[in-house]
């Protein structure tokens, strides 16, 4: 029975996060099964907070992982991630033991006040670029989404989240870093483009370059010179198998609508981008494929790979 809850959550979490739908929807909610911070950790504890965001009805589930190994010197590492609710849930004792010998960072994952994996209303907004312009934006792919909150949902994080961390945990300044997978990807991205002293380290999974035709590469000519003078690390992660279509078709106008977005990019347009920002003084860019993995297996691998990366403990 929990071999085939857990196939039904997977099915409706690639299908929201790609923006489709099926005939008959399976719930978002929950896997079976207690997630790593009612389980319990012997590398890390756990501490939730529960924090509104200032002139939004949102509400944002904080879940702190700190390190139980004291602290170095100059505090800990620390890496934000978002869809919190889904990343904690890809989080488990060995992947902690991994970090916790290595140089451990204090994980911060930035979910929503839901039952649910993911709020896939909420994450349309916070992570998506503004457009020209300002104001939210109709989705193109949900009209009943709107897009455009990335540099809010950014200044939340700065204003909010962080001081509530560095009051709690001690905290290097100088390494912090940000994780995100498809629209969060493309958060991260749009981060590093726009605010790139926000963190040091930046992991975009699988990220949604395709949205609005492309809109990001866009950004890409003045951050060649709004950079000058800062140091950064990025990690761009994608599947090998991402763009085959295994899984069941969305609706006819979402998926023709998914399809000419994708075709407005190059095929190669993420590595693409990577190699050329890699050539920008001061930034090290890296891209990994990972064999053979789709777009929604991305998210717990790629969260493994960020982590690692971010402790020095890659294997």
């Amino acid at each position: 029975m929990h071999a085939t809850r857990f196939v039904l959550v997977l099915i409706s979490t690639v299908l929201a996060l790609c923006g489709g739908t099926a005939i008959a929807q399976p719930s978002l909610e929950r896997g079976p099964g207690p997630d790593i911070t009612e389980r319990g950790s012997v590398h890390y504890r756990f501490e939730t907070l529960m924090l509104d965001a200032p002139g939004s009805e949102r509400r944002y589930r904080i879940q702190i992982a700190q390190p139980r190994l004291a602290p170095p010197a100059a505090g800990y590492p620390a890496i934000f991630l978002l869809d919190g609710n889904a990343a904690i849930e890809a989080l488990d004792d060995e992947l902690l033991g991994e970090l916790a010998a290595a140089n451990p960072p204090v994980i911060v994952a930035i979910g929503y006040d839901t039952p649910l994996r993911f709020d896939v209303v909420a994450r349309a907004y916070d992570y998506t670029p503004p457009l020209p312009g300002g104001g939210p934006q109709t989705d193109p792919l949900d009209p009943t989404r709107t897009n455009g909150g990335a540099v809010r949902f950014l200044d939340f994080i700065q204003t909010r989240v962080k001081p509530e961390l560095a009051a709690r945990v001690p905290l290097d300044a100088e390494r912090q870093g940000v994780w995100g997978h498809s629209y969060g990807g493309l958060f991260v991205l749009h981060t590093l483009l726009t605010q790139p002293a926000a963190f040091s380290h930046y992991a975009a999974a699988s990220p949604a370059l395709w949205w609005r035709d492309g809109h990001l590469l866009t950004l890409e000519e003045a951050f060649g010179r709004s950079f000058a003078g800062h140091h950064a690390h990025l990690l761009v992660l994608r599947g090998g198998a991402e763009g085959r279509r295994t899984r069941p078709a969305p609706s006819a106008a979402r998926l023709a609508e998914r399809e000419r977005a994708t075709a407005a990019v190059p095929a190669d347009a993420v590595p693409a981008l990577v190699s050329r920002l890699d050539n920008v003084t001061g930034l090290d860019a890296q891209y990994r494929e990972l064999p053979d993995l789709e777009h929604g297996p991305m998210l717990p691998a790629s969260l493994g790979h960020a982590l690692r990366w971010m402790a020095g403990a890659e294997r």
